[in-house]
């Protein structure tokens, strides 16, 4: 019998499983898809605070992300990494003294030691303004961090399963009743039934929570849900420097244009009130359109949408506070124990942000502390495979890897370490020689990396490599794609065959 078992391998589920089988309890997850396949892969690539948040009094959020910031930067530096953002002020929007005032808050709620404060600046003489528009000519530079977001789930699940949780992608949870003082769990994968139990169940759906509930667990929902979609594009990149921008938005939203895999510059986001299945979400026209104009109003080249090479689009699970529009909904996460006298505890999780998933994933034990072997909380300071090392250590990290591997370039090597932290040379190996790493299926992504994403990453398919596990699908051409699909079909049948 397992102790807690987690229905979603989202950014939650996962974060759920490692502290827990940190902890010494015997973990089972399952997850229909790949890890980090929905909501926790479609973010915007930000380990944030959520500086709009202050304007709706959500001080609580604001100050427990900002904590979690400097936290996740520390245990996963190869992944995270800080970022300066320019905020220009916008005449006739939110005045300069309430952009300054949000800003000294938002230094000073979280604690923040490692990242520099925020600071006023001169865009009419700053390499930062001259691709904004020339009446922008004032505004602020303050500190967040980026994210690999699908790799962060993926490190949670490889740090849970080192720990001995049974991490299971690509199973389906087909039902659970209480049975003789337990959850009995039925899953299927690739058709295959099995049946576990766990003293304790938890609902870590994503957007799938209220369908858990309703479907699989034939019970109703104590809390409403709003679903959220987000949407995002990405164009050639539209400025050379490492700074991304925040732009306010007349209708009140704001929008980010981030740096993105070299090449490219990342737009988003869109809020919208979503009703239907979420994994058939997709960006519509309007919002291409919304992104793009939200846009052309700060820099001085118009984004159009002809100019979009990829769109992505994640439907999160909000809390239904009420909130007038969705973009007012809360994005603070909230926990639905059901636990009657006597009986095995059902645990469902509303909303919540990347950022805050760590100490998400604390409440959840705490909320589940009568029910399960008590024990301390462990995460916050211990490192995620392959961020064993300090964040000022990253670029000797690269230097290090290129001497040992003298026919890396500087930006193969970086794209490495960025990925695979301190993990870089298992790829390598014995290595040479780029021939020495079989076949190079483009943009440096070779045989011998495919190879380590499908043993240690649970990668099965070219989107798992292409899209979650890295993003080279931008770099990659639909022939090399195909090729690499062909390639990992082939792999998977002659695993089954010799099975």
């Amino acid at each position: 019998m397992y102790d807690i078992a987690i229905v979603g391998g989202g950014i939650n589920g996962c974060g759920i499983a490692r502290d827990a089988a940190g902890r010494g309890l015997k973990v089972f997850l399952c997850e229909k898809n790949d890890f980090g396949s929905a909501t926790s892969s479609a973010s915007t690539k930000l380990i944030h605070g959520g500086l709009r948040y202050l304007e709706f009094y959500e001080f609580r959020l604001v100050r427990e992300a900002l904590m979690e910031r400097e936290r996740l930067l520390a245990i996963a530096p190869h992944i995270i990494w800080p970022m300066r953002f320019v905020l220009p002020h916008h005449v006739g929007l939110r005045p300069r003294w309430m952009l300054r005032l949000g800003l000294f808050l938002y230094d000073s709620l979280g604690g923040r030691k490692l990242l520099p404060r925020a600071r006023s600046i001169d865009l009419a003489h700053s390499p930062y303004g001259a691709p904004l528009k020339d009446e922008l000519r004032s505004g602020f530079e303050y500190s967040d961090c980026w994210v690999e977001d699908s790799r962060l789930v993926v490190l949670n699940a490889m740090d849970a399963a080192a720990h001995g949780a049974s991490m299971n992608p690509h199973t389906r949870c087909v039902s659970a009743v209480r049975e003789e003082g337990a959850w009995r769990v039925a899953v299927e994968r690739d058709g295959a039934p099995r049946q576990i139990t766990a003293r304790v169940l938890v609902n870590a759906a994503g957007p799938w929570v209220g369908e858990v509930l309703h479907d699989q667990l034939q019970r109703p929902s104590h809390a409403p849900i709003r679903l959220v979609k987000g949407s995002h594009i990405v164009v050639r990149k539209l400025f050379d420097h490492d700074h991304a921008y925040i732009f306010q938005n007349a209708d009140g939203r704001i929008i980010f244009a981030i740096p993105y895999e070299q090449d490219f510059t990342l737009i988003g986001t869109t809020d919208q009130d979503y009703e239907g299945d979420p994994s058939a979400v997709s960006a519509s026209q309007g919002e291409i359109d919304y992104l793009c104009a939200s846009a052309s109003e700060y820099f001085r080249r118009p984004v159009t949408p002809d100019q979009v090479v990829w769109t992505y689009s994640g439907v999160r699970p909000l809390y239904d506070d009420g909130a007038s529009t969705a973009q007012k909904a809360t994005r603070d996460y909230v926990l639905d124990l059901d636990a009657p006298d006597g009986l095995p505890p059902l645990l469902s999780v509303f909303g919540g942000k990347i950022t805050t998933y760590r100490r998400l994933a604390e409440a959840v034990l705490d909320r589940l502390s009568a029910h399960l072997p008590p024990d301390r909380s462990w995460t916050a300071n211990a490192p995620l495979p392959g961020g064993d090392f300090s964040p000022e250590d990253a670029e000797r990290l690269m230097a290090r890897l290129r001497a040992s591997y003298p026919f890396l370039s500087s930006g193969w090597a970086r794209r490495l370490i960025r990925a695979y932290g301190t993990r870089a040379a298992q790829i390598l190996g014995p290595a040479k020689r780029t021939e020495d790493l079989g076949r190079d299926f483009g943009a440096g992504l070779t045989e011998a990396e495919v190879s380590y994403l499908v043993e240690h990453e649970w990668a099965r398919s070219a989107a798992d490599v292409l899209w979650r596990r890295s993003k080279l699908g931008l770099h990659l051409d639909a022939e090399q794609r195909a090729a690499l699909e062909t390639h990992m079909t082939i792999g998977r049948f002659s695993a089954h065959s010799a099975a």
